[in-house]
């Protein structure tokens, strides 16, 4: 499936995912804008819709991925629509949804998960920002010697500006305003800060 820049915007807004305000954003920064793509992964067929426009990317690229990861929490359920889509086109060969955790403040892959080694493997986000949870799980799927062949997301927000040393790949391509704490207007004015991201929860 093809989804261009502006029908996955308006799929986003529809759900109440684009918020307005002023917000903390995982990775620190702040921005009076946040996507909180969990409001669209309640929403199975949303969710199917988009993973197919990215698995349609990777197909593009002549990539086969086994497996799929992405850091929780902003990534569950999307890794898995991720991978059902991959499972759908690579009918031969299953394909892995499998979501990293913080347990102790670093990313693991626990539950009796493992990757094999040489096995290729999709990383996903839903919205990157610095990309530093992305380039945490690249580490991870690495000291499996395992091989992450790409960075998918559903929103790049750094405006293109994250190399993570692999292909990257998203549906949407913005460049919001985001500031360090200390230099946020947000922050002067007075506005009170709401921090929706919740990646430092334990699962």
């Amino acid at each position: 499936m093809k989804l261009n820049q502006p029908e996955v915007e308006a799929l986003l807004k529809d759900v109440g995912a684009w918020l307005e305000g002023h917000f903390q954003l995982t990775s620190g920064m702040h921005s009076d804008q946040y996507v909180q793509c969990q409001r669209i992964m309640q929403y199975p067929r949303h969710g199917l819709m988009l993973a197919e426009a990215l698995a349609a990317k990777v197909i593009a690229a002549g990539l086969r991925p086994t497996a799929v990861v992405g850091p929780a929490l902003g990534a569950v359920h999307w890794e898995v629509y991720v991978a059902q889509a991959l499972d759908k086109e690579f009918a031969e060969i299953p394909v892995r949804g499998i979501f990293a955790e913080r347990p102790e403040g670093k990313f693991e892959i626990r539950r009796g998960i493992e990757l094999e080694p040489g096995e290729e493997v999709l990383v996903v986000e839903d919205v990157t920002t610095t990309g530093g949870s992305a380039q945490e799980v690249i580490k991870l799927v690495r000291s499996f010697d395992a091989i992450p062949v790409a960075v998918g997301a559903i929103i790049d927000r750094s405006g293109g500006s994250i190399d993570f040393g692999l292909p990257f790949m998203s549906l949407v391509n913005l460049q919001l305003a985001s500031y360090p704490p200390a230099d946020c207007p947000l922050c002067k004015s007075g506005k009170p800060v709401v921090k929706p991201g919740s990646s430092k929860l334990k699962v």
